[in-house]
């Protein structure tokens, strides 16, 4: 007999408020920064530009999947589209990780030959830039250690403000020293501390993907918690995977030689992993010792 137990998310936030504010600041402010990068022939300015662009690209796709995750699931679709959250967690480190690539690029070329910019105006456009990047990620700040998606959309923000901060710094040390190659050294300075980040945001995410155990979760404590359970000889089969960036689920068989306990020790199963370990798709198999019968598949007996 199995038994599977779902909590719900009713009350998970949603953030669209801080999407749209967050989409309709950085859509403006990528078009003022590219004008006046052109205009400033400013290789921090506009590469700053770009990396704002990617993350409105990458706010609108963490929107979406934070949309999709709440869709009811269908007849193909059994689990919903929970999973689109992983998937945008990845492309959004697939996106900060190219745009970085692009900005190291263009600075290295530019160590060669440094081009005079205007050091008042990129500073003052780029300090515009920390406000809205500051503002941006605050709104996401609650949510960046609970999920995984909601991190990525932080992890563009904080990204954006540290370019500009760059930018800045850029900006004053060329006005005092007229250094031109200040400029392409402190974007690829910049480059280095985001790819640590997202270095990390890209590994999480291929776990999920990979059904890896979610970070947060101790399997050998869970394996431990579920064998010393009243009446349990043998735990196998054991399996937790992330279905969301927010929501875990587990399958396992328990041996029991006395039989079926009841729903009541099920549910109670259920409850001690959603608040224990933060579980929240659980189902449980009971067994009564004969492993061949029950499971035939290969590997079954972990």
């Amino acid at each position: 007999m199995s038994m599977h137990h779902h909590h719900g998310h009713h009350h998970q936030p949603t953030y669209n408020r801080a999407f749209v504010i967050g989409i309709i600041l950085n859509m403006g402010f990528v078009i003022v920064e590219a004008v006046f990068g052109f205009l400033t022939n400013s290789l921090a300015l506009t590469a700053d530009a770009g990396h704002n662009l990617s993350d409105v690209l990458g706010l609108i796709l963490a929107w979406g999947a934070s949309w999709l995750v709440r869709r009811r699931p269908t007849k193909r679709y059994t689990y919903g589209l929970r999973r689109s959250s992983i998937l945008a967690a990845l492309v959004n480190a697939c996106l900060l990780l190219v745009a970085m690539g692009a900005i190291a690029i263009e600075a290295i070329e530019r160590l060669g030959s440094p081009k005079p910019i205007a050091g008042g105006t990129i500073i003052t456009v780029a300090l515009v830039g920390i406000v809205i990047n500051g503002i941006t990620a605050g709104m996401f700040i609650s949510g960046k250690d609970k999920d995984l998606n909601i991190k990525a959309a932080f992890l563009h923000m904080v990204a954006d403000a540290l370019v500009s901060f760059g930018v800045v710094l850029a900006g004053v040390a060329i006005m005092v020293t007229n250094w031109l190659w200040f400029d392409p050294v402190i974007s690829l300075i910049i480059v280095v501390v985001i790819l640590v980040g997202t270095w990390r945001l890209l590994s999480q995410s291929l776990d999920l993907v990979l059904d890896a155990v979610p970070q947060g979760i101790d399997l050998a404590a869970v394996r431990t918690y579920l064998a010393e359970l009243s009446g349990v000889v043998a735990v196998h089969d054991l399996h937790i995977w992330a279905m969301s960036t927010t929501e875990s689920a587990l399958t396992a068989h328990l041996v029991m030689l006395t039989g079926n306990p009841g729903d009541a020790f099920l549910c109670r199963v259920a409850m001690d992993l959603h608040d224990k370990f933060g579980i929240e798709h659980t189902t449980i198999q009971i067994e009564t010792g004969n492993f061949l019968l029950p499971c035939a598949q290969k590997n079954c007996c972990d």
